[in-house]
């Protein structure tokens, strides 16, 4: 069973992504802010991250950067699922590692066919 670290201030967000990654036979490890997910990142082996970029105390982006220093993440793919959609913002998070972009509002089917993609499942 893959591991899949969903960072989200969001709790209603966390749900839908758990309820949708779930569902598709994957364990969900919830955080609800970039320090949470650092830490999280820190403790275990992740199989693929997906990080909300706007978040209090650490945004995705700075949190993308720590988990880029970690050997236990090293080739760990991240995804943002953001409202953001701008190219320069998405150049950002390519720089600071991340692997791809979904903006919300996600459809479910979407969600689960990109983490099968870049899971190469």
């Amino acid at each position: 069973m893959t591991s899949i670290l969903t960072v989200d201030d969001s709790a209603s967000m966390r749900m839908a992504i758990r309820i949708a990654l779930d569902g598709a036979g994957h364990e969900v490890v919830e955080a609800a802010d970039g320090v949470e997910g650092l830490s999280k990142a820190r403790e275990a082996k992740f199989d693929l991250i997906i990080t909300d970029l706007n978040m209090p105390n650490m945004n995705g982006l700075e949190m993308i950067r720590e988990i880029r220093r970690l050997p236990i993440q090293a080739g760990t793919p991240i995804i943002f699922l953001t409202t953001e959609s701008d190219d320069a913002m998405k150049q950002e998070a390519k720089f600071a590692g991340a692997t791809g972009w979904l903006v919300k509002p996600f459809v479910a089917d979407h969600l689960i066919k990109v983490t099968r993609k870049v899971l190469g499942a």
